[in-house]
């Protein structure tokens, strides 16, 4: 299948397919003709894991055992995220690319075969799952060395349209309930392959943390008539000690209840439910508050920053007139060559403690010399 669309800002979409029928999309500005063919045999798939309740909290758990043999931190030579050479055929055909994404080689969720629907509740006795949705890998750039920060404003701009698209199509699909696009750097957060990318998680059911945000929300807004996420804006511009950079369409901030010494929250100043629904002025405006935001975090100690950076957004079909959408991006460094590990109360317990006051990372954010 070669398949082409127009999308905004300018950037075109070529959805080929590979040998094994994956399907990889690239996202280009300058008018390439894509038309390698992927020359590596046919692989066979994995199968669809299983999808288990945990009765105490009602969370579901994505057990995918096929994942213990993937790829684990390759030399740069065997990168198979960079372009394809002669020698070297990796999930890339082309020999350059702008933005690419592709179905991952060894998903934690795979698309169901016919009907599906998540089993009945039923604590103990809930019936096991197949673990329906999707996982895509997001490259940034074909730069094996590079960063987000390295990127220029257009490129930045060229992937958030492809945040944009995925959201838009995964959608669609009937057995998808929440898109979420995140992007790990650094092997202290768990990294496996050190090529600049992301990944797009689309799940089945709507994850826990989404799940408290969104009832959170509903409490906030029977109680107040408001949007929460709203009320969290406008409180943390009137404070202003927490502000780490702004411009005409978004506002960066470290968040007043901080779980992690440098974490930041970027958010629209005119909210929405979800990367769809973006201006084109907020599109636009986006990659110089962004750029900024990461050139800050790697310059507070000018080392590069070990994080996590996830696009949070309303769910699929439930409570988007209450969820906002909003960049989260948090580093396990707390010092030079000291992390935050998650230990007793963080991981027993859920219940988190700040070693540093968001007052104080939000002053040492803004005290970088960007020039």
């Amino acid at each position: 299948m070669d398949e082409i669309k127009e999308l905004a800002a300018g950037v075109i979409r070529t959805s080929k397919e590979l040998s094994d029928g994956r399907i990889i999309r690239y996202y280009d500005t300058h008018g390439q003709r894509r038309s390698n063919i992927d020359t590596r045999e046919s692989a066979e798939q994995p199968g669809i894991g299983e999808l288990r309740l945990d009765p105490l909290t009602n969370e579901w758990i994505a057990v995918s055992h096929h994942r213990q043999g993937r790829v684990f931190l390759p030399p740069k030579e065997l990168c198979p995220l960079c372009p394809s050479t002669q020698s070297l055929p990796t999930e890339i055909p082309e020999s350059d690319f702008e933005v690419v994404v592709f179905d991952n080689r060894t998903p934690s969720l795979r698309a169901p075969q016919g009907d599906w629907a998540l089993p009945d509740l039923a604590g103990p006795d809930t019936d096991m799952g197949t673990a329906a949705g999707k996982c895509e890998v997001i490259c940034f750039t074909s730069e094996h060395g590079k960063s987000f920060l390295d990127l220029s404003p257009q490129r930045v701009r060229t992937l958030l349209e492809a945040w944009i698209d995925r959201t838009h199509e995964l959608s669609q699909l009937p057995y998808i309930e929440h898109v979420t696009p995140f992007e790990n750097r650094g092997e202290e957060v768990g990294v496996t392959l050190s090529h600049p990318h992301g990944q797009i998680y689309a799940y089945s059911y709507i994850p826990p943390r989404v799940s408290l945000m969104l009832a959170v929300a509903q409490a906030h807004h029977e109680r107040t008539g408001n949007i929460l996420l709203d009320d969290v804006v406008a409180r943390e511009i009137r404070d202003g000690e927490r502000i780490v950079a702004r411009n005409e369409h978004w506002v960066a901030y470290v968040p007043y209840a901080a779980r992690y010494s440098f974490e930041i929250h970027v958010a629209p100043l005119t909210s929405v439910a979800d990367l769809t629904q973006l201006s084109p002025a907020a599109a636009d405006a986006f990659p110089s508050i962004a750029l900024e935001v990461m050139r800050r975090l790697d310059g507070v100690f000018n080392i590069p920053m070990a994080y996590i950076a996830a696009w949070h957004q309303a769910p699929v079909r439930t409570g988007r007139e209450l969820l906002r959408l909003h960049w989260q991006i948090t580093s396990v460094r707390r010092a030079p060559g000291k992390l935050k590990y998650l230990a007793g109360s963080e991981s027993a317990m859920g219940a988190f403690i700040m070693d540093l006051r968001p007052e104080q990372s939000a002053a040492q954010l803004r005290d970088v010399n960007l020039v």
